[in-house]
């Protein structure tokens, strides 16, 4: 029997429960898994940035440092709210309430953003059936300007309210047409692929080469 996904009533009501239901704000786990994220990133400065299901935000104000401009969105109005306080100093990030895919940025209500030269997909694709993940991917693909940096990351224990696992929705990534995946970390606790699209330059799929040691 197939699972079905969190509506966005269900998101909200675990908010108005908690501003912080997940404790992303507070637990070392996240902390680490954040860090090893954000080291993971090849490049050292991104241009446009978009992160889906930011939730309270946490991960956003730290790849705000590393961005011009970040578009980070989330179901859920109480996530939102909490995003936009704790980035509220941090210039080039917007937070907006997206229901996703059918409200997926585009040129026209994002101008200047899209394509994204970052996408980041983080405790995100598992809530999808397998047909709307398609449909979500190809976004991202489409959406990812050349030379473009893509990074999953998801739990991967069992979780009541995941549609997909961990495993799967990492095979789907790493199943993009036209990416190189050039970070793949894995822990018991979590999967981390890192993914360019294969037209970058030499030294984009290469810091080291970046930086003149091969």
């Amino acid at each position: 029997m197939s699972r079905i996904p969190p509506t966005s009533r269900r998101f909200e009501e675990m908010y108005a429960d908690s501003a912080d239901p997940w404790q992303l704000g507070e637990r070392a786990y996240d902390r680490r898994k954040y860090a090893l994220t954000l080291a993971a990133l090849p490049r050292e400065r991104y241009r446009s940035a978009f992160e889906p299901a930011c939730s309270v935000g946490v991960l956003t104000a730290e790849l705000a440092r590393r961005c011009d401009r970040l578009l980070a969105c989330d179901l859920a109005s109480v996530a939102v709210r909490e995003a936009r306080a704790r980035t509220r100093e941090l210039p080039g990030v917007t937070v907006e309430c997206r229901r996703l895919p059918e409200q997926w940025p585009t040129r026209a209500d994002a101008p200047g953003a899209v394509p994204f030269d970052l996408v980041v997909l983080s405790e995100f694709l598992y809530y999808f059936e397998p047909a709307r993940l398609a449909d979500v991917l190809a976004r991202v693909r489409a959406d990812l300007a050349p030379g473009g940096t893509l990074v999953a990351v998801h739990w991967r224990p069992a979780a009541e309210e995941h549609v997909l696992s961990a495993e799967r929705v990492h095979a789907a990534v790493r199943a993009l047409p036209g990416l190189v995946r050039v970070v793949e970390h894995r822990e018991p606790d979590f999967l981390l692929d890192v993914l360019i699209r294969a037209d970058a330059p030499a030294d984009t799929l290469s810091p080291a080469a970046r930086e003149g040691l091969r």
